[in-house]
């Protein structure tokens, strides 16, 4: 103990320590052990956080388009299929999200978009790897990332439901790391005595939670995960042509892509910064990028990503001895006053830490776009209704032959 004060008093941090001789002795151990976690370093970037939103020369990115895939289609499943068979492909299916904006507090995953008889998000994720098992006559480990909020639920539910088929021994379940946030001065904020507030530290945290857990012990032979989000029941994952179409490649990443509909899609763009791969927002792109046409007439800026990145393992191992870039995002956050009250802000009052995915790909150093028929592939649900809604993902479905 008296460790952990001297500690918080160098960091200016001893505040946090209120009402910890009220805790029981197991409340006590458990809050050293998330102080004990605190990336300190992180922390510190409130005063100084690196600036993130300059971009430097923006350029379109080759990839292949439908027609280029088509044409060598039997080679890329062929070289994909192989990989697969050989345990150097693994899933990684980003869940640690809650469905509020569709109305539930359960997994986002756990949603039920059926008509007549249940479907779930789950269930449509698991079902599209279980083709891919199948047809390559192979087993794919799947790691399933979820949050301190929905671990348990997440794990319940799949549990109840026979993990749809998948087998479970193929399956590992991972938390997402959480990071602490702090007020306009540095002062970390807790949600309760003895418990910091914490939240969810971005989708980039994704392999370094696996790496920390220990989810990838047990397959030594991974070359290659395939990262994607659970919105998405239409998301192809573990695609045999698009795997092979990396390795064949040489690229040390891939994205799926679909082309934008028009010039101002609400869509982020694969394309090159200061000859990296990147993405950008579609409000960076100028007027006169959002409309420039490539050689064959299409937009030279068309490639909408849609959270369906392969990557390669040796890089992230690589990268991983780096620091991604960590966005600092003011945020309105609830948190315990000097008084013991529980206070829920009106307006934004600290800083949140967060990595995103999207800076990985930069990192990567290399990135393949590779386009899918968006008909086929891309059914987000963000919404109840409207655009990007479990709506517009039903009828998706329907065109693709699932019975709802």
């Amino acid at each position: 103990m008296k460790e952990l004060n001297s500690l918080l008093s160098e960091k200016g941090q001893t505040h946090i320590l209120q009402g910890f001789d009220d805790l029981s002795a197991e409340a006590q151990t458990a809050f050293v052990n998330e102080i004990e976690n605190i990336d300190w370093e992180t922390v510190a970037l409130w005063k100084h956080p690196e600036d993130l939103s300059g971009k430097g020369q923006v350029e379109p990115i080759e990839g292949l388009s439908l027609k280029d895939i088509e044409a060598r289609r039997e080679e890329y499943f062929a070289l994909g299929a192989e990989a697969i068979r050989q345990g150097k492909v693994a899933c990684v299916l980003l869940a640690g999200g809650q469905g509020t904006r569709l109305g539930s507090d359960a997994p986002k995953g756990a949603y039920d978009i059926g008509i007549t008889h249940p479907v779930y998000i789950f269930e449509m994720q698991i079902k599209n790897l279980l083709s891919v098992c199948n047809a390559c006559k192979a087993h794919i480990p799947l790691f399933i990332m979820t949050s301190d909020k929905n671990d348990g639920e997440t794990r319940a539910f799949l549990e109840e439901h026979h993990y749809f088929g998948y087998p479970k021994e193929d399956i590992r379940f991972f938390r997402q790391e959480m990071a602490p946030s702090v007020d306009f001065t540095g002062k970390l904020f807790l949600e309760e005595k003895g418990r910091l507030a914490l939240s969810p530290n971005g989708n980039g945290g994704w392999y370094s939670s696996l790496k920390r857990a220990g989810a990838d012990r047990d397959f030594p032979a991974i070359e290659w995960y395939n990262v994607y989000g659970v919105d998405n029941v239409l998301q192809k994952s573990a695609d045999p042509v698009f795997v092979g179409a990396v390795i064949a490649s040489g690229m040390n990443s891939g994205a799926k892509v679909v082309r934008k509909t028009e010039p101002h899609e609400k869509v982020g763009v694969l394309c090159l910064e200061n000859g990296q791969p990147s993405v950008i927002e579609y409000y960076e792109l100028t007027e006169e990028m959002a409309n420039l046409k490539a050689k064959d007439g299409t937009l030279a800026y068309s490639f909408g990503v849609i959270l369906n990145y392969l990557l390669s393992a040796k890089r992230l191992e690589e990268i991983a001895q780096k620091r991604i870039p960590v966005h600092v995002v003011k945020k309105k956050i609830p948190y315990l006053n000097a008084q013991g009250e529980y206070v829920k802000p009106e307006t934004e009052n600290g800083y949140k830490f967060e990595t995103l995915i999207l800076d990985m790909i930069r990192l990567m150093g290399s990135c393949l776009p590779f386009e899918v028929v968006r008909e086929k592939e891309f059914a987000p649900i963000k919404n109840k209704t409207g655009v990007d809604s479990v709506e517009s993902a039903r009828l998706l479905l329907e065109q693709n032959g699932v019975k709802l």
